[in-house]
């Protein structure tokens, strides 16, 4: 048989040449893969460039103990390698030592060559059913959450009415799930509106994967939406399911899209036009089924002129767009939303259940809430949880905007005038010159998010080169 990368990789540290021999031949000769190791010292330089997907450990080796061997591997990067240790000797208790070390099986010499292939495809299996739950708590984490668009404002029921005709055109199969694009301000509820229009589509029962695009390091973020073979770089130690992948035929959620590098704008076109994608160090392709929504805050067509986003991908994800108004105009909305938070937290924690005065919900419909439906939503709940089970009223908000004056001893000496604003905004242009451009590193010194940094940037019109 010819060996092949996807064909299993064995490696067997034994030191009795005719044995491995015969064992390595048997094994080549049913589509495995097999290198022979014959002590310790080489099995663990061979351990570091292999990356096997089962070892076959003799306990008694010319330079050590295979329990030893064990040992090292239990605590070491390869501890999730499955291993069969063999012996001659039968000891029982090097058989409990080295189950204690997570050792699958114990064979005793002489073993038939037949009987260990078969006990080498069930261990291989197992690694297969565990690896399968990984991925299934994969799946879980990602599941979908119930929430819904609160409001009744116009604005509100057309977007409704949207994500409801949206929702009825996604088909469960590859071909049938238009691209739709959400738009809005940060907070003003986008992965709510992907979270509905998957609800309200034929996918409904399938797995939602929310991937938020500005939290990801920019040298990871391609692993994991595409996952990655064993070896496919320094520490993949095991294959890994991608997100994409792990959307199978549910709905794919790419939030703060805009975020993505533009070396992989052009992969991740390349999976909307060809409906395929490629783990990385794989060569082959597997299909995408999922349905793609994506999402963003930021203006694409101003990214696009800038050279900073596709103007392909960008063409292609607009296929639907979806429009989010943000809360300031959709004030009538404010107080049943503000009533339902403050609810919501009651239940959460246990309290008496919050009113929340005339006057206040007045209060709150006249504020501009730059930080939309999230900054109303944290603001209801400091508000709760500080009440003490008393109504809420404009000071709980910290809506009243009466000065408190300090009156002083003596007077200061006068300084220059300068708001916050214009400090903020030198900070982040000293640190993005610092750090030529990456904004990565500049929210790192800065110690907040990258999408943090670069709404800042937005709100400051602050724009680096390349």
């Amino acid at each position: 048989m010819t060996e092949t990368a996807n064909n299993p990789h064995i490696l067997l540290i034994e030191d009795e040449a005719v044995f491995a021999d015969a064992v390595c031949r048997h094994f080549r000769n049913n589509d495995f893969q097999c290198t022979r190791a014959g002590t310790l010292r080489e099995a663990n330089e061979l351990l570091r460039r292999l990356h096997p997907d089962l070892i076959l450990l003799d306990m008694r080796l010319p330079d050590g103990s295979g329990l030893a061997f064990l040992e090292s591997l239990h605590n070491g990067d390869a501890g999730d390698v499955p291993v069969i240790a063999m012996t001659a000797y039968g000891a029982l208790d090097d058989a409990v030592a080295a189950m204690k070390l997570n050792a699958l099986d114990y064979l005793k010499k002489p073993i038939d060559l037949d009987d260990l292939l078969l006990c080498v495809k069930k261990a291989l299996d197992n690694a297969a059913v565990k690896r399968d739950l990984g991925y299934s708590r994969l799946r879980e984490e990602h599941a979908e959450v119930r929430v819904e668009l609160i409001g009744d404002s116009d604005a509100i029921q057309e977007v409704r009415q949207q994500i409801r005709q949206i929702g009825s055109v996604a088909g469960r199969t590859k071909d049938a799930a238009p691209t739709v694009l959400v738009l809005g301000e940060t907070g003003s509820g986008k992965d709510i509106v992907a979270r509905m229009l998957h609800r309200h589509s034929e996918r409904r029962d399938l797995p939602f994967v929310h991937v938020d695009c500005a939290s990801l390091p920019d040298e990871l973020i391609e692993a994991e939406l595409f996952g990655h073979v064993k070896g496919a770089y320094t520490g993949a130690h095991t294959a890994r399911t991608g997100l994409i992948e792990a959307a199978e035929c549910g709905t794919l959620f790419l939030d703060e899209v805009a975020e993505l590098p533009l070396e992989l704008q052009a992969k991740l076109l390349a999976v909307l036009e060809r409906r395929v994608f490629r783990r990385l160090g794989s060569s082959h392709e597997k299909p995408v089924c999922a349905w793609i929504l994506a999402a963003t805050n930021r203006p694409l067509d101003e990214l696009v002129s800038q050279g900073r986003f596709r103007a392909d991908l960008y063409y292609r994800l607009q296929v639907l767009s979806i429009k989010l108004p943000p809360l300031r105009q959709r004030s009538d909305d404010i107080a049943p939303l503000a009533r339902h938070f403050a609810d919501q937290t009651a239940r959460k924690y246990g309290l008496p259940r919050p009113r929340i005065l005339d006057n206040t919900l007045e209060g709150l419909k006249s504020y501009d809430w730059p930080g939309n439906v999230r900054e109303l939503r944290n603001e209801v709940e400091r508000s709760v949880l500080l009440s003490m089970g008393k109504p809420l009223d404009a000071r709980a908000f910290r809506l009243d905007k009466e000065p408190v004056v300090h009156q002083l001893p003596t007077p200061e000496p006068p300084v220059p005038e300068r708001s916050l604003a214009d400090t903020e905004q030198e900070m982040i242009r000293s640190t993005l010159n610092r750090t030529m451009g990456n904004v990565t590193q500049a929210a790192m010194k800065l110690g907040i998010t990258r999408m943090t940094l670069r709404y800042r940037m937005q709100k400051y019109g602050i724009q680096v080169k390349g």
